[in-house]
């Protein structure tokens, strides 16, 4: 009766992981192989030939090797983007519209700070939300090991999302106007909040990396001491 076990530990013996995540990723290929060689005995094969054959089914195992090691530190590398960039960000991005959109429901309207060719609007109760959501991005990415330039990111990703829906209007406009044959203001609309770019994108990305990094800040004063004290 062949080890599986033993064959695959020999094979894989070069395999660049973690003593824990190397053990689970042989005793997963052993017992795959295992069920193979039993199913071509179950077909009639002697013993030597099964284990043969199914051993044949790795026809290089140093390149096994390479695509495991791979597959293991890109999903690696998926599995860290998701938690230090994405899942905060959409976060921010949800909350942060949820707060405009409370704003404006509650009947808060944005005042014209300056009246000049281009006026400034200005949602100030939602401004004044943006940092506490900026800074609960932070948290959320720090926390995950995030480095300080995708806490940044986390903390603006808002604003970045709200730029790229009004640039995206230009192109969805002209397709609609082809398909219908209609006029829309899906243009006209992306060009006048892109011309007030203080209200709608300078300061929100402000009052957003402002939140970011003193929520960084604190946290990662507050781990140091906390650190400190367990020492």
């Amino acid at each position: 009766m062949a080890d599986w076990q033993e064959l695959v530990r020999q094979r894989l013996s070069g395999l660049a992981l973690g003593a824990a995540e190397k053990d689970e990723v042989q005793a997963e290929l052993a017992s795959h192989l295992e069920d193979a060689c039993e199913a071509l005995r179950a077909e009639g094969l002697p013993e030597t030939d099964a284990v043969q054959r199914t051993l044949a089914q790795v026809p290089d195992w140093k390149d096994l090797q390479k695509k495991i090691v791979f597959a293991k530190q890109e999903g690696g590398l998926m599995q860290k983007r998701l938690q230090q960039l994405w899942i905060p960000g959409f976060l921010t991005l949800i909350l942060s519209t949820f707060s405009l959109m409370t704003a404006q429901t509650c009947g808060f309207h944005a005042p014209i700070f300056w009246s000049g060719p281009r006026p400034i609007l200005l949602y100030v109760p939602w401004l004044l939300s943006l940092p506490p959501l900026g800074a609960l991005g932070a948290y959320l990415s720090s926390r995950a090991g995030g480095s300080l330039r995708t806490i940044l990111l986390v903390s603006v990703f808002p604003v970045l999302a709200l730029t790229t829906a009004f640039l995206l209007m230009f192109p969805i406009g002209l397709i609609i106007e082809k398909v219908t044959g209609n006029y829309n203001d899906f243009g006209f609309v992306a060009t006048v909040l892109l011309k007030d770019g203080v209200g709608w994108l300078l300061l929100p990305s402000a009052a957003l990396v402002a939140g970011g990094l003193l929520g960084q800040l604190f946290f990662s004063r507050r781990l140091n001491s906390r650190s400190a004290a367990s020492h």
